[in-house]
């Protein structure tokens, strides 16, 4: 394995001309420095007093009628009342214990017409659509009933395909994307993620009474013993996050880890937190792509990271894997999946998560195939990621005041709709969790059976 030194002088990181760290961000988060109507994440400030003002003006005619009905066949008819902007009920009048919806403004009603997945997302973060009750429940209903999300009917393909374009992940615009998200604050995540290891990933609950700690640990458990580490491996890991993986490795299974990452927040926090557990030596942190990684490893590892990669870039994903993998080398990818290829979420992917993409497992192999790496094991789990979303989401709530102190209400309504969203895609089955073993083709190193990554489990 490269010394460090060796390591940290990538293309990437001597770049001369790089822009400042606060270019990058006023560049994704798409608003100038004195912009003070739009948020860090690009949605528009909506005033509770514009709010109010405009709900009691206009009538509510028989083509609002039309139009809301075609919003509801959109969406399933889920069950809910709708409130007008003239404070009448137009929706579910005899309905009981239904969450409310409150159209603040015929304008939003229209942009629903026109862009239902984009608008209501903007609409809700931004207070001109209110919303009243159990907002992932009432989002687990709704897909539920939409037998069509997913893939969608033709319209809604055709709109989605002319309104919005994937936002590509060159080595350029893959930094922006990543601080547009990850860089946010690590104060910020530190309030709802688990506090061991800084896990923003899928846990794993083989037992129901968990903890979110205990998930989280039992998770990164559960990926070393899939990889079968050893004391003396070498490992790589592209996309490390706060670190916690690299830092769970070197201290629980005696390797040498080598960590990659662009977010240099995350950068610095895992740097600070391994020389605080005595783990510098063993780990060196990388600020630096994935696609620029040197050296030779026993292990290749990749948690989270695959959804910022793009299909486009699979091909080459799978070069840096052959090229940093030793003959007898192993490897592992988790990623958010789908059941078949499709385009995510639009407003997830422009305000949430930008140049994100869950590819469906064909997709996948398209990192494995040119190379001819075998994949071994493959498990979905699924639903993991959707307790551990309802973990995160009650932890979000619980900081609510604090969040929207260090941005504002509009974040916070956006990350609740970004989170009850996902809660809902999980247990609809629109999105899967798959962790995906291989190695080379010619390797005959494998165990007869899965027994390996049960037996023995150390305690959490």
């Amino acid at each position: 394995m490269h010394a460090p030194e060796e390591i940290k002088k990538s293309e990437y990181s001597k770049t001369e001309s790089e822009p400042s760290i606060e270019t990058r961000k006023n560049r994704a988060w798409s608003i100038g420095r004195q912009d003070k109507k739009v948020n860090k994440i690009g949605i528009t400030y909506h005033q509770a007093s514009d709010a109010s003002a405009v709900a009691s003006k206009g009538r509510v005619t028989a083509l609002d009628h039309w139009l809301i009905n075609q919003v509801l066949d959109t969406v399933g008819r889920p069950e809910l009342k709708i409130i007008a902007w003239n404070g009448k009920t137009v929706y579910g009048e005899h309905m009981q214990n239904v969450p409310v919806v409150t159209l603040c403004d015929r304008a939003s009603l229209l942009r629903l017409i026109i862009d239902p997945e984009m608008s209501f997302g903007d609409l809700y973060s931004n207070g001109r659509i209110r919303f009243e009750g159990d907002l992932s429940g009432f989002l687990i209903d709704t897909f539920a009933r939409m037998s069509d999300y997913g893939t969608g009917n033709n319209l809604r393909r055709a709109v989605k395909g002319a309104l919005h374009h994937t936002i590509g992940n060159t080595l350029s615009r893959a930094k922006d994307n990543i601080y547009h998200h990850y860089d946010l604050s690590n104060d910020f995540y530190k309030k709802w993620l688990d506090t061991e290891a800084m896990q923003y990933t899928c846990a794993y609950f083989p037992e129901e009474d968990m903890t979110l700690e205990q998930a989280q640990a039992a998770k990164l458990h559960h990926i070393c013993r899939k990889l079968q580490l050893k004391p003396g491996d070498t490992v790589v890991e592209a996309g490390c996050g706060w670190g916690g993986l690299a830092r769970f490795m070197a201290m629980h299974y005696g390797v040498t880890v080598n960590a990659y990452n662009i977010s240099r927040e995350q950068i610095a926090f895992a740097k600070n937190k391994a020389q605080e557990m005595g783990l510098a030596d063993k780990i060196t942190y990388v600020e630096d792509d994935y696609r620029n990684i040197k050296g030779e490893y026993d292990v290749f590892v990749s948690v989270g990271m695959l959804e910022h990669v793009g299909t486009d870039n699979f091909k080459t994903l799978g070069d840096v894997i052959n090229r940093c993998l030793k003959p007898d080398g192993r490897g592992l990818i988790h990623s958010i999946s789908r059941n078949q290829p499709g385009q995510m979420s639009s407003w997830i992917e422009r305000r949430i998560f930008p140049g994100g993409y869950a590819p469906a497992l064909s997709e996948m192999m398209d990192i494995f195939e040119h190379h001819d790496f075998s994949v071994w094991d493959v498990e979905n789990l699924r639903l993991h990621y959707a307790r551990t979303l309802e973990h995160w989401l009650q932890r979000f709530e619980e900081h609510e005041g604090e969040v929207a102190d260090m941005f504002d209400e509009s974040f916070v309504r956006a990350w609740r709709l970004y989170l009850c969203g996902s809660i809902a895609s999980f247990v609809s089955g629109t999105n899967g969790l798959f962790q995906v073993l291989f190695a080379r083709g010619d390797c005959n190193d494998v165990p007869s059976s899965r027994a390996y990554i049960y037996a023995n489990e150390p305690p959490i």
